[in-house]
């Protein structure tokens, strides 16, 4: 597999993720909304029930919302070539580790290697940020050495 062909597949798997969450996200903010039109008109302006109905719809609306602007983050970065050093958008394959230099989404799965998206904020993205191949970097403690990025 290619570099391009490789890092194309880490971003559609990330892609992936943030689908399924979109997903799970805009079941439970509709779920929410229509338990609150189930449960008929305002009883009374105290009503502590329909409040607490509508905070979890606008929580998994944020959530939904959240999960869209990942996602078109993602397909941004995928119209972006291989990378030669660290910077947002690339991967980072180090002696212990693969990272995706992106969205702060975590641990993911691609094919049979785990992966980690981070984003800019991170301690680990600020300790690889500028590096090539062969650098090493320490992080917790722990020294890494870059192997791949593309």
């Amino acid at each position: 597999m290619t570099r391009e062909e490789h890092r194309k597949q880490v971003i559609c798997s990330c892609i992936a993720m943030q689908e399924q969450i979109a997903n799970v996200a805009k079941q439970e903010m509709d779920s929410a909304q229509q338990q609150s039109n189930d449960y008929g008109a305002n009883i009374d302006r105290y009503d502590s029930y329909r409040t607490k109905m509508m905070r979890n719809r606008d929580m998994y609306a944020r959530q939904y919302s959240n999960a869209l602007a990942r996602i078109r983050t993602l397909q941004d970065l995928q119209r972006k070539p291989p990378f030669d050093t660290v910077e947002h958008g690339a991967c980072v394959v180090t002696d212990r580790q693969r990272f995706f230099l992106s969205i702060g989404a975590g641990k993911f799965p691609v094919g049979n290697e785990v992966w980690f998206a981070i984003s800019a904020q991170t301690p680990i993205y600020m300790a690889v940020k500028g590096l090539r191949v062969g650098d090493t970097f320490v992080i917790n403690g722990q020294s890494q050495t870059v192997k791949e990025i593309f």
